[in-house]
């Protein structure tokens, strides 16, 4: 699975909570371009949008939420920890728990 991740400078653990989960970057934006604020061109092999809640503002929220909508894209906001994210994935991933590689190869069980 490929990730959109808007929000922070930095990403610390993020990346190794999203390995946990099967969920390899895709792309990394911080929000603070002016250009990371409109709506990306295209979002052509994401299956799923993370926004980092407290490095977003209200707009740049908006544009992201509405093209995963548009593009049938799943998305999770959640603050830019380890806890929030891992309660955020929890989530989205109970839906599609049997099918998920990663609950297999992992021994995880979301």
């Amino acid at each position: 699975m490929q990730a959109y991740l808007v929000g922070a400078d930095t990403l610390g653990n993020i990346p190794d909570v999203l390995n946990q989960y099967g969920i390899a970057i895709h792309k990394h934006v911080s929000g603070r371009n002016a250009s990371h604020q409109r709506k990306p061109a295209s979002l052509k092999g994401v299956d799923l949008i993370i926004l980092f809640t407290d490095f977003l503002g209200h707009n740049v929220m908006r544009h992201y939420r509405e093209m995963a909508h548009e593009e049938n894209i799943r998305f999770v906001a959640c603050r830019r920890s380890v806890c929030a994210l891992s309660q955020s994935l929890d989530k989205v991933c109970t839906k599609q728990c049997e099918t998920c590689p990663a609950a297999t190869a992992n021994g995880r069980k979301h």
